[in-house]
């Protein structure tokens, strides 16, 4: 039955590859002469059968089946790149060629031993060599082959940027110069589109799919078992007991009632107030014979709104009710999170609006409230009247991501208990030195890097691919590879892409069309000090102290190595350098805002004053045994 379907597997195989005949396709190394050899193994296989040597028709389709693979991959990138592939092709078809002559001796020995036997430990030999050539070549495959699928990814995005961001309707022109190319390849639109909105998944949804990458993510979970094993070890052998309780979890999430009416109110409040403020505006814009008067009085309503409402609000109810630290950062995160969501919405509207009377428009364009409410939920701070959707919700993929959060919480409660409170716990019975601090600092960089990950791992990727999920939100770049960073002007632009976006649109970009472009230096200082007092204020609030450590590495060694360490940088020991100063980063991080927490709990005073409330009390703190 198997030699009666022979010719046609013979007839199926030479078909599939006269599918490749085309010169055109194929470049000058590549000839057709370089595949005969597949053929001539083809019309060997009688001559197996009829010696009974069943294994090698399974070996001879099993290699047919690897010959048409590499064909057609070896064709698909030779479309993208013909230079390289020349290149490529000099090095994989020689041992190709080999490979095909060694089956070849093999079949002949068996079905035709009358001819003479063909010396195959020497064709074994060469074998073998090819093999280490081979080995040596394939890291110089894999980064001509990755180099090349780069270029041809971004000049796909580039090509749909330009698509996006032109007025015409007209086909990508085959002739587009390099400078609308380099324009189109930063996926930032002109000023009238701004950021533009794409079907894409996140970055580590795709590295998980890759073993090695996904053994990291392993490791990660075997050390948390780690954790787990020696807190409950520890606490047996001093207890005499297993000790299960979370004491410091329930402490740091603690007033939970007050935290939900908060943002309850917050929420409600941004949903009526913003809307309502710009539809009245919105409709009456037309009509206004006080045009300027109008959109002053409401502009001031909308900033009163911001600063009173969003802004001292919430920050009174979280010092007023002594709520704790967690608790204050979900307070103080949704507030600065609702108030960026609300400048976009109105910035992105308003021009909208006086474009629509600039041109005498029948109508005004107003988004719906229920445009408005998927924003609000949506994880992005650059409000669209629509944005690509998925076209179902995995449930499964929500229930993940969110345990994930929770292993997160639970991950950094233990790293804190074991790796954090027995160093701080005493450190204010010691003397605030040079010594203990540099001690400090390279005892906290494990802990503060552990963080890093978590903060990352939990909310940038977890956290905000569930709410995506579940509003079908398909645009899931929240991060860029920002591991891979050589200076810090990539690193600041790629670890957190949501806020980046909002920062480049509304900050550094109109400072430029305020007072010019000749300013960029001036814009870009202008954003670092807005980050760096957000970011201070955030753990100002949280912690309950002013210590503006994080303030001054933003603006102190933050700025200098985003001048030092810029985008020229493209050497791997610039990444070593990267990594390292943020190592050393968080190790100051961690040291100091810990040490000052214990100083104030060991040491409160009891009139304190304004200025008690600005001065570091870990400086002068020791306790008396």
């Amino acid at each position: 039955m198997l030699g009666c379907d022979l010719p046609m597997v013979v007839l199926t195989a030479v078909s599939r590859l006269n599918m490749f005949r085309d010169p055109g396709k194929i470049c000058g190394v590549a000839k057709l002469s370089k595949i005969q050899h597949v053929i001539s193994c083809c019309l060997l296989y009688n001559a197996v059968i009829l010696n009974g040597c069943l294994k090698y028709l399974f070996m001879l389709v099993n290699f047919l089946q690897f010959c048409f693979e590499l064909t057609g991959t070896l064709l698909k990138i030779k479309s993208t790149n013909e230079k390289s592939m020349d290149k490529l092709l000099h090095a994989v078809l020689p041992v190709f060629s080999y490979a095909v002559t060694l089956l070849k001796m093999q079949l002949l020995n068996i079905c035709f031993p009358s001819l003479g036997r063909v010396d195959v430990d020497h064709v074994i030999t060469r074998k073998m060599q090819l093999i280490a050539e081979a080995e040596q070549l394939k890291p110089v495959f894999m980064k001509e082959v990755d180099s090349h699928f780069t270029e041809f990814v971004n000049s796909l995005v580039a090509k749909s940027a330009f698509l996006d961001s032109s007025s015409s309707t007209s086909f990508f022109p085959a002739s587009c110069s390099e400078k609308e190319l380099h324009k189109a390849k930063s996926l930032r639109a002109p000023p009238e589109h701004g950021k533009i909105f794409t079907a894409r998944r996140s970055l580590l949804d795709e590295l998980f799919e890759v073993s090695h990458i996904r053994t990291i993510y392993h490791m990660f979970i075997a050390l948390l078992i780690v954790f787990i094993l020696s807190t409950l070890l520890v606490d047996f052998i001093d207890e005499g007991r297993l000790v299960l309780g979370f004491d410091l979890l329930v402490f740091v999430f603690g007033k939970f009632p007050v935290v939900f009416c908060t943002w309850l109110c917050m929420f409600c409040a941004t949903v009526v107030i913003p809307y309502g403020l710009f539809f009245h505006w919105a409709q009456g814009y037309c009509s206004s014979s006080h045009r300027v008067i109008r959109s002053l009085f409401y502009g001031m309503l909308f900033t009163l709104f911001q600063t009173v409402g969003l802004g001292l609000g919430p920050t009174y109810v979280a010092v007023s009710y002594a709520l704790p630290p967690a608790s204050r950062f979900i307070v103080i995160l949704e507030q600065v999170r609702l108030v960026m969501k609300a400048h976009s919405f109105v910035r992105e509207n308003v021009p909208r609006v006086l474009s629509s009377v600039k041109e005498k428009s029948s109508s005004v364009p107003i988004p719906r409230i229920s445009q408005y409410l998927y924003f609000l939920f949506a994880p992005t701070l650059i409000y669209r009247d629509n944005y690509p959707r998925n076209p179902m919700v995995r449930w499964g993929y929500v229930a993940t991501k969110f345990a994930q959060v929770l292993g997160s919480l639970f991950y950094a409660y233990y790293i804190f208990v074991r790796l954090c409170i027995p160093q701080f716990r005493n450190s204010s019975q010691e003397t605030f030195n040079l010594r203990g601090l540099v001690l400090c600092i390279f005892n906290s960089i494990l802990p503060g890097v552990l963080i890093l990950f978590l903060v990352f791992f939990a909310f940038l990727h977890c956290w905000l691919n569930a709410f995506a999920e579940m509003m079908r939100f398909a645009d899931r770049m929240f991060y860029k590879d920002w591991w891979n960073s050589t200076s810090y002007a990539n690193y600041y632009r790629t670890w957190n892409v949501v806020v980046h976006d909002w920062l480049y649109y509304y900050a550094y970009r109109d400072f430029l069309w305020f007072f010019g472009k000749k300013f960029r230096a001036a814009a870009m200082l202008s954003v670092f000090t807005v980050s760096a007092a957000v970011h201070e204020y955030v753990l100002s609030i949280c912690f309950g102290f002013f210590y503006p450590v994080l303030f001054c590495l933003f603006m102190c060694f933050g700025m200098v190595f985003n001048f030092i360490l810029n985008d020229r940088r493209k050497g791997p020991i610039w990444n070593v350098i990267m990594w390292t100063s943020l190592f050393l980063g968080q190790g100051v991080i961690i040291c100091l805002y810990s040490q000052e927490w214990y100083a104030r709990q060991y040491c409160p005073l009891e009139n304190p004053t304004f200025l008690d409330y600005l001065k570091p009390r870990s400086w002068s703190c020791h306790m008396q045994m």
